[in-house]
């Protein structure tokens, strides 16, 4: 079924679908009056809808039923090392795919380049467009957080807090007792390309984060991030 992306906010009567997203179903798609289709918002919500009319900047939609998903009990955060890599694209779209909570990108001493200071358009309209495929009505947030320091803050609350570090004597690996705990939201921090700095690791360790390994293997930062993701995303369905 043909899907689209409707704000929150215009979540109501007169459904009228403009910019981006009316264009690609209506020029590109080319929907014609009488379809349904189906919508999301972004945070929980799915509706059927029935088109009424196109024109060359908008539709139309008439609703038909709506859904709201309940909340999960608790969900990834990943805390990801900025790199400059062509392969972040592909870890939001699976990112969408395996229900995370939010993203962020944090500076880390080994960064490649300097994080941004928002994030970017186009990284929206990568989990916007995962969405509509998978259908998962929730979209991850996305932060950019500008030095370590940050990280520790935004962090500060979160319920359970691992490090996913491949450089350990004796390493701990992520298991089914943490991935199935029912503690609610699990942050997850991983380094960028370059690995972690001694005095990262050490503040992570003092603000509470566990070390843990996801085993033997270096993995890149995008691999050990669905990983992760695919761990905990099976925890919670067999918690």
């Amino acid at each position: 079924m043909k899907t689209f992306l409707l704000d929150p906010r215009h979540w109501h009567e007169p459904f009228v679908l403009d910019g981006p997203e009316a264009h690609h179903l209506g020029r590109v798609l080319r929907t014609a009056p009488g379809e349904t289709l189906r919508g999301l918002d972004g945070a929980g919500r799915t509706g059927l809808f029935r088109v009424l009319a196109v024109d060359r900047r908008t539709l139309t939609l008439e609703l038909l039923e709506e859904h709201t998903a309940p909340a999960p009990r608790g969900r990834t955060i990943l805390a990801v090392g900025w790199a400059k890599s062509a392969r972040r694209g592909w870890l939001l779209e699976k990112a969408v795919e395996l229900g995370a909570r939010e993203i962020w990108f944090w500076q880390a001493a080994h960064s490649q380049g300097r994080v941004p200071d928002q994030p970017k358009d186009t990284w929206t309209a990568a989990l916007a467009a995962a969405a509509k495929q998978c259908a998962n009505p929730r979209l991850p947030g996305l932060r950019t957080l500008p030095s370590l320091d940050a990280l520790l803050a935004a962090g500060a609350d979160a319920p359970r807090r691992y490090l996913l570090w491949e450089d350990q004597e004796r390493p701990r690996l992520l298991g089914p007792a943490e991935v199935t705990a029912d503690g609610g939201d699990v942050l997850c921090v991983l380094g960028p390309e370059g690995g972690l700095t001694p005095r990262e690791v050490d503040a992570l360790a003092a603000a509470g984060f566990a070390a843990v390994s996801l085993g033997p293997s270096v993995l890149r930062f995008e691999t050990a991030a669905l990983a992760a993701l695919t761990l905990f995303w099976w925890g919670g369905a067999h918690a």
